[in-house]
C-alpha cells in the first residue's frame, strides 16, 4: 500500500512542483543541415499577472559537431502594445579547454542561459520572443534546437 501511495502520489507531486513557477517553456527545432541566417525562431506566451516579475532564459542546444566556442544572437522582444525591445547577445557554449559548457548525453549538449532577471511585463496580453543567430557562417552548422523558458520570480 506505501508503494502505491508514494508511485501514485508522491512521485506526480515532485515532478509537477518543479515547474510550478515556470510560466512558458519551448524549444524550436534547427533543422540538421544547419540553422540559417533569415530563419527565425518565435515564442509566443501570455501574461496575464503583469503585477509579478519573470526571469527569461535562452535555452540552447548544440552538438558535437558545433564549430565555435561561443553564440551571438539577435533576441526581439514584442509586447501586446506592439512595441519591440531588442538587443544582442553573447553566451559561451565551451570552456577555454575544448570542454562544452551544457549538460548532456549522445553528442547533444544543453544550457540554459540567463537573458533578463527581475522582468516587469508592463501590459498584460501575448508577448513574442524572436530569436536569430547572429553568427558568420550561413547556414550555421550545430545547433540542434534554441528554446526560451518563462518563469516568475518567487516573492
Amino acid at each position: 500500500m506505501k508503494r502505491l501511495f508514494f508511485f501514485f502520489f508522491l512521485i506526480p507531486t515532485l515532478f509537477f512542483s518543479c515547474k510550478s513557477n515556470s510560466l512558458y517553456e519551448d524549444y524550436r527545432a534547427i533543422k540538421a543541415s544547419g540553422w540559417e541566417q533569415d530563419s527565425v525562431a518565435v515564442f509566443k506566451f501570455d501574461v496575464e499577472k503583469n503585477y509579478l516579475n519573470y526571469s527569461l532564459s535562452i535555452n540552447v542546444r548544440n552538438r558535437g559537431d558545433y564549430q565555435f566556442s561561443n553564440l551571438w544572437l539577435f533576441v526581439d522582444i514584442t509586447s501586446p502594445g506592439n512595441v519591440t525591445v531588442s538587443d544582442t547577445i553573447e553566451y559561451q557554449l565551451s570552456y577555454p579547454d575544448g570542454r562544452w559548457t551544457g549538460k548532456g548525453t549522445g553528442g547533444i549538449f544543453s544550457n540554459q542561459f540567463l537573458f533578463r532577471d527581475n522582468v516587469f511585463f508592463p501590459i498584460p496580453g501575448s508577448y513574442t520572443v524572436s530569436i536569430r543567430h547572429a553568427m558568420r557562417p550561413n547556414p550555421l552548422v550545430g545547433i540542434s534546437d534554441i528554446g526560451i523558458c518563462v518563469k516568475r520570480k518567487q516573492p
